[in-house]
């Protein structure tokens, strides 16, 4: 049997996308879970974050 030829979007993705996980532990990061439970989406959340942090520390530069 052959093997699945990929799509345009999945080679595009296996070249380019990078992904993170962490945990969460809910006995002493409930309020982490609580927040990222109640946000739409949380992956532009996250992004919004650290683009904020980024530039906090190049203007304290």
């Amino acid at each position: 049997m052959s093997e699945r030829k990929q799509t345009p979007q999945e080679r595009y993705a296996a070249k380019y996308k990078k992904q993170f996980k962490i945990d969460c532990f809910t006995s002493t990061e409930q309020d982490i879970i609580d927040k990222l439970e109640s946000v739409p989406n949380k992956a532009g959340y996250i992004k919004q974050l650290i683009r904020a942090d980024i530039e906090a520390s190049e203007n304290n530069d």
